[in-house]
């Protein structure tokens, strides 16, 4: 009998054909003490085919063992554990209190030179008085 690929789906899923998308897997993710004791359990192991059998029965594969045996050696207990993504949240309050304390100079640098400006128009104010003043006198004083 030959299989062909519409004969081996339902075979591969159980007999089972779902196109639902909510049927998908999840990641699944593992604590860093399932992660130590399936190590120390896996390299205890001597016998023929008893690593495999491990694997086998926790549904691992073999890259696993690879990259937490990485993680242990390099003293990296962190890299064991489910990773904990900082929350969006967190990055965006630690990025707006970085720029609320550089505003707070440029805040008061602006307030320095508003005054300035408010001080220059008050004393041009004052030239154009005196010199509207002054030739006001020279006009009436002139014959």
């Amino acid at each position: 009998m030959t299989m062909t690929t519409p004969t081996l789906t339902p075979h591969a899923h159980n007999g089972v054909v779902s196109d639902d998308p909510a049927a998908r897997p999840t990641r699944r993710r593992f604590t860093s003490a399932y992660k130590l004791a399936v190590l120390n359990e896996y390299e205890q192991l001597t016998d023929p085919g008893a690593k495999g059998a491990l694997l086998r029965r926790e549904g691992l594969y073999s890259s696993h063992i690879v990259e937490w045996r990485r993680a242990r050696d390099a003293g990296a207990i962190e890299g064991l554990t489910t990773k904990v993504r900082r929350s969006k949240h967190v990055a965006e309050h630690k990025e707006i209190e970085r720029l609320r304390r550089r505003n707070e100079p440029l805040e008061d640098q602006l307030a320095k030179h508003k005054q300035a400006l408010e001080i220059q128009g008050k004393a041009s104010e004052l030239l154009a008085r005196l010199l509207a003043e002054s030739a006001d006198t020279e006009t009436s004083q002139q014959p």
